[in-house]
């Protein structure tokens, strides 16, 4: 496989302003320099807790936020480098937004209320010019039925449907110019268990029939298990621990990684689990901890971790930890 998607160094500070004047008095670290790629027809799973910058890299990666600091390409070709000043202009990331989508978390907010079916699916297809306007409707119609509604839904509105329903139309409006590639930020997060379960469905088989890569972010380890490739673990804006999803399982390194394995509930009570539960609240990334940024939670910590950042090692097999105490527990 080739890469479609890297990623080099990304940053997303978000300042904080205090004082009559609006003076920056500091920045929310979301994302702080982070690296990694995502190869053709690939499911990139991004996990952690709220907060730890998932839906900030994704929407950082597709600008939709404006990047502190990075290099991102998009089929070899680079879409912005903010160290040497180089960024497509207007027309151009026009242009890219039909390879590269979204679909968001919430599907009660992501739909605009004023707007039928129709309209919205069709609304990018219009902007790009590739139908006239009964071609973009026949084209809505069929991204329905391709999501499972009726083409029929086209003259609804957002406010008569479900919330699995509006998700699915959410899907359609991603797949309405045929994209290569598409971020799923937390898509299933706010529907039920049993609906999840059919989105997740639906978003697999349309990645086979449509030859798609995903960035998927989720907070649920059970899901991202099966349904992703290569997972990338975060924390407070880092990656603490990326491996392919079988190996990360099987051999997870990171105490923060095993602690979130350890969360996972089991079906059967006959077996018993030993629970890894963190003490402490997640630090501020207003104001990071030194060093690893694990330290302060981590019951492993030496004093090496609260001064020096831990490099991302590859520890064989194309698993990466960042982790003083790598030797000692690979």
């Amino acid at each position: 496989m080739s890469s479609l998607l890297k990623v080099e160094g990304l940053k997303k500070y978000f300042p904080i302003r205090k004082g009559v004047f609006s003076r920056v008095a500091g920045y929310v670290k979301a994302v702080d320099g982070i690296d990694f790629e995502i190869q053709r027809g690939e499911i990139f799973g991004l996990v952690g807790e709220s907060g730890c910058g998932k839906s900030t890299t994704g929407r950082t990666v597709l600008n939709l936020l404006n990047p502190t600091a990075g290099k991102v390409t998009f089929e070899d070709k680079v879409i912005y480098d903010v160290e040497n000043n180089i960024n497509l202009n207007k027309d151009q990331f026009r242009a890219l937004r039909k390879d590269m989508q979204i679909i968001f978390q919430d599907p009660y907010a992501s739909l605009d209320p004023r707007m039928n079916v129709g309209n919205i699916i069709s609304e990018g297809i219009l902007k790009h010019k590739l139908y006239d306007k009964k071609g973009a409707l026949d084209k809505s119609k069929e991204l329905l039925e391709l999501c499972g509604l009726r083409g029929s839904f086209v003259k609804k509105y957002p406010h008569e449907f479900s919330g699995g329903q509006r998700q699915r139309i959410g899907i359609a409006r991603a797949l309405a110019l045929n994209p290569k590639f598409i971020v799923g930020d937390e898509p299933i997060a706010a529907l039920d268990v049993s609906i999840q379960a059919q989105v997740l469905t639906l978003m697999q088989e349309l990645k086979d029939q449509f030859d798609l890569t995903y960035l998927f972010i989720s907070h649920d380890l059970s899901v991202v298990k099966y349904f992703c490739d290569t997972i990338g673990v975060m924390y407070l804006g880092n990656f603490v621990e990326k491996a392919s999803s079988k190996e990360l399982f099987k051999n997870p390194l990171h105490p923060y990684t095993k602690s979130l394995l350890s969360a996972i509930p089991i079906s059967d009570p006959s077996i018993k689990k030993q629970r890894i539960v963190l003490q402490g609240d997640v630090p501020s990334p207003a104001n990071p901890p030194s060093g690893c940024k694990f330290h302060t939670r981590c019951t492993f910590a030496k004093d090496i971790c609260k001064k020096q950042v831990p490099p991302l090692i590859d520890v064989g097999n194309n698993h990466l930890v960042s982790c003083h105490r790598v030797k000692e527990i690979n």
